[in-house]
């Protein structure tokens, strides 16, 4: 199912970007740098065009610019012939696949883009190119966007496009090792998700949700499963993830299923440019109509499901419906059934479902929970803050699973679920979006390392969320081994939850925070707030009489 699922400048030189690239700090998944510069002036040149058909002009020549940029230096190498290379011929396309890199034929190169920049016939060149890559380049085939040629395409705004992205450096060892194409293809995305609204979150999940789900999960190597995958976010922050924490790329083996052929097309580029191989199945597909991984089962999970999903297809006897089944007016329970039926002996998930999912009693709902806590296999849950997606303004939550609670890695869970309220933390970014900071990821991800029993956790971690290793319960060095903490955290027994009815609401088992006590004595306090307010109405007096003899003195008073 598509996935409510997970980002230009003024004039400038090649040079000049890649050092802005390079002094510039990343604070959040809205990062302000180069990637806005480079926004800012392709937006400009869209002029009338709808964001979600623009997102598929830029995103493409931006992955061929990347692409081309990675061949020109193979290429250049082969030419000069040193070492390893002597001898090698430079047209020779074993020579590019022995390196992981695309080959790209002469009619795709960038070079040939850029000289046609400024012809008429420019459209019709991108898509000779776009159709030359995929003809040398199997993996690539169907992925690429081939339709530059089309009258409703402004040829002049195209050409001054492929001008604006000839300035970046994004394909070249010092820029992949920044990962700067990475972080424009992610940047855009973030900025064509708010501009498509809700329509928006059928690709993209926010960078700050998925890093939390990641960080929860800690994917170090294994099979990772999104069968809802959009463009691509959860398995390109996971491989983030593993190279974060020593591991390297193809320590974890991908698989995902995305229905939208657009956005499944986002998500083959968006995992090539890196150099991350993955198993998509032959097409895009409905996972309850055609599961492409029927016989998968993985170590983790992590997903982003459409909210709420009444449009769905439902076959009452499938396999997958172990806990009862769903209703047919909401999807949410059949994508948490789907998640479980995936998982190996030792699996894992977490996922993003709305809240309605912890409470709701309708149509059988309740009893699928019921089933699922009764088999004890929630883990964790996370009331998150509102306004964190571009989508929707639905509260959201985070529903971590473990097959097997006792598996030797960590303490003994069995009976046991953590509950999370995170509703309080965020920091507004603009008006109506939301961001989770760093510190708000290392509070959540370590209190659930420490109360899990990861190695680390209990001494303070080994780092933190941006960093390496579990952090610490309060954000903090050395905080310690798990506690409770009124308001935020709170740790139940599956006989506890059944006395709330299996409603699996954080704020009903964390409790109010304890407000501390200022030593000041209860008469003492209401008779200096009473003096106060007395004050205050004394001065609100003379300040209504100041207004009335000013309005008098304009001639309006009475």
């Amino acid at each position: 199912m598509a996935k409510r699922s997970e980002r230009a400048p003024r004039s400038a030189t090649k040079t000049q970007v890649t050092n802005e690239a390079a002094t510039e700090t990343k604070q959040s998944g809205a990062t302000l740098g180069f990637e806005a510069k480079l926004w800012l002036t392709a937006d400009k040149l869209r002029n009338n065009m709808d964001a979600a058909e623009y997102k598929h002009v830029v995103l493409g020549l931006v992955f061929l610019k990347y692409i081309s940029d990675t061949f020109d230096e193979h290429h250049a190498k082969l030419v000069a012939g040193k070492g390893d290379y002597a001898g090698a011929n430079p047209e020779d396309k074993d020579e590019y696949k022995a390196e992981n890199v695309f080959w790209v034929p002469k009619e795709g190169r960038w070079a040939h883009l850029q000289a046609s920049a400024k012809q008429p016939t420019i459209g019709k060149v991108v898509d000779d190119a776009m159709v030359a890559v995929e003809r040398d380049n199997p993996r690539l085939k169907g992925v690429l966007p081939k339709e530059y040629a089309r009258p409703g395409l402004d040829k002049h705004r195209l050409g001054e496009l492929i001008d604006l992205i000839g300035t970046i450096g994004l394909g070249d060892r010092e820029n992949r090792a920044k990962d700067i194409l990475g972080r424009v293809y992610e940047y855009f995305l973030t900025q064509f998700a708010s501009a498509e609204g809700k329509n928006g979150g059928q690709f993209y999940t926010p960078s700050c949700v998925v890093r939390c789900l990641v960080a929860m999960l800690a994917p170090y190597k294994g099979r990772i499963y999104d069968p809802c995958c959009g463009s691509g976010g959860m398995f390109v922050q996971s491989e983030k993830f593993v190279e974060a924490h020593g591991g390297k790329l193809g320590d974890i083996s991908i698989y995902g299923q995305e229905s939208n052929a657009t956005t499944r097309r986002l998500a083959v580029m968006n995992l090539a440019l890196r150099g991350i191989e993955a198993d998509f199945g032959p097409e895009q597909a409905d996972t309850f109509r055609r599961d492409l991984h029927p016989d998968l089962r993985t170590d983790y999970v992590l997903a982003n499901p459409p909210f709420n999903d009444s449009d769905w297809f439902r076959k009452d006897d499938d396999v997958r419906w172990q806990f009862g089944i769903p209703p047919k007016g909401n999807a949410n329970f059949a994508w948490v059934s789907h998640f479980i039926h995936h998982l190996a002996p030792n699996g894992m998930a977490g996922f993003v479902l709305a809240n309605g999912s912890m409470s709701s009693n309708q149509s059988g709902e309740g009893d699928i929970r019921k089933a699922i806590i009764e088999a004890d296999l929630v883990d964790c849950m996370v009331a998150m803050p509102g306004q964190l997606f571009y989508s929707t303004q639905i509260p959201v939550c985070l529903w971590f699973l473990a097959k097997n609670k006792n598996d030797g890695k960590r303490r003994d869970r069995r009976k046991q679920t953590l509950f999370l309220d995170a509703r309080k933390l965020g920091t507004l970014i603009d008006r109506v979006h939301r961001e989770l900071t760093d510190a708000d990821l290392d509070k959540i991800v370590g209190t659930y390392h420490a109360w899990r029993g990861d190695k680390g956790a209990a001494e303070g971690g080994g780092g933190r969320v941006g960093r390496v290793g579990p952090a610490a319960p309060e954000g903090g060095k050395g905080a310690g081994k798990y506690k409770d903490v009124a308001g935020f955290c709170k740790s139940a027994t599956t006989a506890e939850i059944a006395t709330h009815g299996h409603v699996l609401t954080p704020g009903r088992y964390v409790g109010a925070e304890e407000v501390e006590d200022d030593g000041e004595p209860f008469g003492e306090k209401m008779a200096r707030l009473v003096a106060e307010l007395s004050g205050q109405f004394a001065e609100g007096a003379k300040l209504e009489k100041a207004i009335k003899a000013n309005l008098k003195g304009l001639g309006y008073g009475g």
